[in-house]
């Protein structure tokens, strides 16, 4: 029997590509790497949303006039129970600064695919964001 539909979490994700990898960070309270981002806060809307998790996350600032909205994403949520599912909504642009590591993110490093789905755990969200990526060529 499948499972119902619970609840679905709203998110926004970073895209950032380089040499046909990607950027992903891991948590410090979770196994698996996944996209940079996360939920919105009450009445913030996506981009800023966007702008405030990458700059808590990796210390970088989003350049406004480059952020392009790239695809909307779903499927079972990481650590969570079953049949609840997030909703990713991904943007790609330029950033400032350089990429390091804070608050609740402990590693980010650039992966291309085979690399991701050897890892010992995985995001099934980040997995599809990723074959859609590799789907268009631009993630080696």
């Amino acid at each position: 029997m499948k499972a119902t539909h619970l609840s679905t979490i709203e998110t926004v994700a970073y895209i950032c590509l380089s040499e046909g990898k990607i950027l992903l960070t891991k948590h410090k309270e979770k196994e698996a790497f996944y996209m940079p981002g996360g939920k919105k806060d009450n009445g913030e809307t996506e981009k800023a949303a966007i702008f405030r998790e990458i700059k808590e996350e990796l210390t970088i600032e989003l350049i406004e006039d480059t952020l392009l909205h790239y695809g909307i994403f779903q499927a079972p949520a990481y650590g969570k129970p079953e049949g609840v599912h997030v909703k990713i909504s991904c943007f790609t642009g330029n950033h400032r600064g350089t990429i390091q590591p804070d608050h609740e993110i402990e590693a980010a490093r650039f992966f291309n695919y085979n690399e991701y789905l050897t890892m010992p755990e995985t995001s099934l969200a980040t997995r599809v964001i990723l074959e859609d990526l590799k789907a268009k060529g631009l993630l080696v």
